[in-house]
């Protein structure tokens, strides 16, 4: 028998008696076995995110997963729970509408199927928490067949948060991580094999920077207005196309992090009021890669580029680059994102990037 995965979620009537009535049919089926099924969860509607129309104002969701073993063809599986849906009053007519049922076939076996009306594995599961959620309480070590990453690993990259691929916005994937730990090399492997564009930050035109690395902190805030301006106009909305896949090495969030490590109080104050006023048209990545690595080997990069004005770079500033780091992305809910940790991800092999790559589709709009 072949170990299945279905998704379950009801926001009309009621709910949770849908479910439950969903689950005995299941189980009531032939060539079926319902073996577990996670706990119920509520959960806001995804039409929110994806529609600005009447669909987006519905119910919240009640959620579960079922882990079934069966002898059905993926296919016939997939048959079966559609006429599951119908029996229970599933009325199909725009997407994101509500439903009294909707049954997903998530995963089958280890199997790969991409159909006309079949897509297995689910082919956003990777992005809904309150799918991940029910399968890591399943089974955590589950491996998608796609990504290669366990579903404990998919989930962790979601932060508790829900995302919809959007094409109508650009499709920023940006880099994060301190000074040193490889942005710019990966951001330049990614862009040449997407063979998209990629945005680079003006680290050598600010003619602050050398300046202040060598003590003189009275021209911080000049260096840290160069950067947030420059950075404002390369992500700006505006400038950036709608649905284009762009690469940047750096995630426009990090100003605050070297502002607050760079700046004394007043300039701060000074700072954070220019910053509210200009960022409103700043581009929200869709995928951040987050690239983490020791001091020390960073403090080896940082000295073999051979920049003079980083030569005085301190272990303890890393350290604490660290920590805001950390701290931003403890809280992070606008995307997903994924974790490097060097050296177990090497952006010098052709075979970690393009794992990488292949991950990242999965991601953004096609």
């Amino acid at each position: 028998m072949t170990i299945a995965y279905i998704g379950l979620g009801s926001n009309l009537g009621n709910r949770q008696q849908h479910i439950k009535t969903a689950l005995e049919k299941l189980g009531e089926a032939e060539q079926i076995e319902l073996v577990r099924v996670s706990e119920v969860i509520e959960t806001a509607p995804l039409a929110a995110q994806a529609t600005a129309g009447a669909a987006a104002n519905q119910p919240g969701y009640l959620n579960a997963v079922a882990e079934i073993k069966t002898t059905l063809s993926a296919e016939d599986l997939h048959k079966k729970i559609a006429e599951i849906e119908i029996s229970l009053g599933r009325v199909r007519r725009i997407k994101w509408s509500p439903r009294t049922i909707d049954l997903d076939l998530l995963l089958y076996d280890e199997k790969i199927i991409n159909r006309a009306n079949l897509t297995v594995p689910h082919p956003q599961m990777h992005l809904r928490s309150f799918v991940l959620k029910g399968l890591c309480e399943l089974n955590g070590a589950l491996v998608h067949p796609v990504l290669k990453k366990t579903v404990d690993e998919l989930a962790a990259r979601l932060n508790g948060m829900d995302f919809v691929i959007n094409g109508d916005l650009p499709q920023l994937v940006s880099m994060a991580g301190i000074i040193g730990v490889g942005k710019t090399t990966l951001t330049k492997r990614l862009s040449k094999l997407f063979g998209r564009k990629a945005i680079f930050e003006a680290y050598d035109r600010n003619p602050f920077l050398p300046q202040v690395y060598a003590g003189k902190n009275e021209l911080a805030l000049d260096s840290q207005l160069y950067f947030l301006t420059s950075r404002v106009a390369q992500l700006n909305n505006h400038s950036l196309a709608v649905g284009e896949i762009v690469f940047a090495d750096y995630v426009f969030d990090k100003e605050l992090i070297y502002a607050k490590q760079l700046l004394n109080a007043e300039q701060l104050a000074l700072y954070n009021k220019i910053h509210k006023q200009i960022i409103a048209d700043v581009a929200a990545p869709v995928l951040v890669i987050y690239l983490t690595d020791s001091v020390g080997n960073c403090l080896e990069r940082i000295h073999s580029r051979n920049r003079p004005y980083e030569q005085k770079i301190e272990p303890q500033f890393l350290d604490s680059l660290i920590r805001g780091h950390e701290k931003l992305f403890a809280d992070w809910g606008k995307c997903p994102v994924i974790r490097q940790q060097m050296p177990d991800f090497d952006s010098g092999k052709d075979a970690d990037v393009e794992h990488l790559a292949e991950q990242i589709k999965s991601y953004v709009a096609a």
